[in-house]
């Protein structure tokens, strides 16, 4: 997985059809207040809200196909994949949009 540092996460505009999402944490702690050790909370989670989207990519006839998400939206993700992004200590992933398995609706 290639990973790339920035400063600030505003200066990000993802290309044709890529989105950018960051995973939701794992809890570090039950509700009951036990605290969790990290190899239990190693593994990423699967959803993700969308930070950016890129205009989408031309299909064959070179007509822009927007990408199917939009920012703030919660989408389900693959467990492999995507490119990291480190913003101090905050990571960030890029995928392209045909990646994305779900978006998920409230």
């Amino acid at each position: 997985m290639a990973s790339a540092t920035f400063k600030n996460i505003k200066s990000l505009q993802p290309l044709l059809d890529r989105v950018l999402v960051q995973r939701f944490k794992a809890e570090t702690k039950t509700s009951s207040g036990i605290f969790l050790p990290s190899s239990a909370t190693q593994s990423p989670l699967p959803e993700a809200t969308v930070i950016a989207v890129g205009p989408g990519a031309p299909n064959k006839e070179g007509v822009v196909q927007p990408v199917s998400v939009t920012v703030g939206d919660r989408v389900l993700l693959p467990g492999w994949g995507g490119n990291a992004i480190k913003v101090g200590e905050d990571e960030f992933h890029l995928f392209k949009d045909s990646e994305i398995l779900a978006k998920i609706n409230e």
